[in-house]
């Protein structure tokens, strides 16, 4: 056996709320073959602009119900021969050439919500329902910040390792060139689902004197993060990214980011870029390691520690030893 299979531990897939779609991708009548989960998902949105999403696999003959099919009203159409399913409990709703609908003539229709212009489903491994929420964030949307710069990409990487960068402040010194490890605390709230992180930073400003600021992340789950620009007055910037397991090995992340309008000019436009383009010096790390289910940490790793504990909640089954 190869040492990188010794050396490996497999992970699941987690619970949870993903993001399957930025909301701008799919309009009233579009269908769209999607594959998540390691699941081949259709997704939808209805005449009436519901984002839907289905198991894609008609139960009459099994045609692909995202290729060729037609949304109709609440519905949507097989391509083979017109059976129509209704998008939020997936039943069978017309059969165009007969009267009476088999009771078993239904698909799995998957928790769908759309929340901070993305689509988002929710993924049990046992079918249990929503357990928790995603807040909303004003500042998408409002006059006094700017348009959401959308981004996204598909790493190579379990969706848990790229979510745990997060709780790891050192890297950020010796991966993405910070001068030094940022001062950070990690606060776990009480409902248990969300944490946050706040870091003491200082930017170099384009001709300008460097400016410092905190930077903090609320995490949602494995996946799900906000992180929020405070330290100058009347300026912000948001980033709000859904990083999604296409399967076990690969992960599809997508990022929204918005600053005040009085700052975009300024520095905005070049922290956002910054933001996105740092993330690439994780890539070939992520490509190329290991799993641990039990790392050997230091006395300094305690928020990786901590992390680890966390996410066992997002879990049916605990990951090997």
């Amino acid at each position: 056996m190869a040492r990188r299979d010794v050396e490996h531990t497999p992970l699941a897939i987690p619970n949870g709320w993903f993001a399957v779609a930025f909301s701008r991708d799919i309009v009233a009548g579009d269908i769209k073959p999607i594959h998540y989960f390691d699941e081949d998902l259709v997704l939808f949105r209805t005449r009436s602009g519901q984002a839907r999403v289905l198991d894609p696999y008609c139960p009459h003959l099994g045609a692909h119900l995202g290729h060729g099919g037609r949304v109709i009203g609440e519905s949507i159409r097989c391509p083979f021969h017109a059976w129509q399913y209704d998008g939020e409990s997936g039943a069978c709703v017309k059969i165009p050439y007969c009267e009476r609908i088999p009771p078993a003539a239904k698909v799995k229709a998957w928790h769908t919500m759309e929340k901070n212009g993305l689509i988002f489903v929710w993924h049990h491994d046992r079918d249990a329902a929503p357990s928790w929420d995603i807040p909303v964030y004003d500042e998408i949307g409002d006059d006094a910040w700017s348009e959401p710069r959308l981004h996204d990409i598909v790493l190579e990487a379990h969706v848990q390792d790229t979510h745990e960068n997060n709780n790891d402040p050192v890297h950020f010194q010796y991966v993405h060139s910070m001068t030094e490890t940022p001062p950070s605390s990690i606060e776990y709230r009480d409902d248990g689902r969300v944490y946050r992180s706040i870091s003491d930073c200082t930017a170099d400003v384009p001709n300008g004197d460097p400016i410092h600021y905190t930077l903090e992340r609320d995490a949602f789950g494995i996946g799900q993060v906000s992180l929020r620009f405070a330290g100058i007055p009347g300026a912000g910037l948001l980033m709000f990214s859904s990083s999604t397991p296409i399967d076990a090995t690969k992960t599809h992340s997508r990022w929204l980011l918005t600053c005040t309008k009085n700052m975009v000019d300024v520095w905005g436009e070049e922290f956002m870029l910054a933001l996105v383009s740092g993330v690439q010096c994780d890539f070939p790390i992520w490509k190329n390691k290991v799993h641990r289910a039990r790392p050997v940490l230091c006395e300094e790793d305690t928020f990786l520690a901590d992390y680890r504990n966390w996410v066992k909640q997002f879990y049916s089954r605990p990951a090997a030893d």
